[in-house]
């Protein structure tokens, strides 16, 4: 049950993120809410796959950095997950990598918020 609700988390995140950011945003005409919880599922997968790669890739940077390097690994995951959905059809697109970073704190904002309301 709780790979549901993430996922559902990661949804309302992500359509948080492209209903307030002008160069992050989702075109698909039909079957939206299927096509968000695939990006959310998507998302979950590379965040248990590929961001776990990229943190101890960068691990010299986030030290010396103070832990900021961390937005920037967020962004190229979800930069990865834009691109896969690109490549799969579901429609959600970034004008480019400065409005990917920008979502990808929008994204963990409201993931937080959203988990701190649920309790988990």
């Amino acid at each position: 049950m709780g790979v549901v609700i993430k996922v559902l988390v990661n949804a309302g995140a992500l359509w948080v993120a492209v209903t307030i950011l002008d160069g992050f945003h989702f075109d698909f005409d039909d079957g939206t809410i299927p096509a968000f919880l695939a990006i959310a599922l998507l998302m979950g997968v590379v965040n248990v796959v590929v961001r776990p790669v990229l943190t101890v890739l960068s691990l010299p940077l986030i030290v010396l950095t103070l832990g900021l390097f961390l937005l920037v690994v967020n962004a190229v995951s979800l930069a990865i997950v834009v691109w896969l959905s690109e490549v799969l059809g579901l429609g959600l697109v970034s004008d480019g990598f400065g409005w990917t970073l920008v979502a990808a704190i929008v994204v963990a904002v409201v993931s937080w918020l959203l988990e701190m309301v649920l309790g988990r």
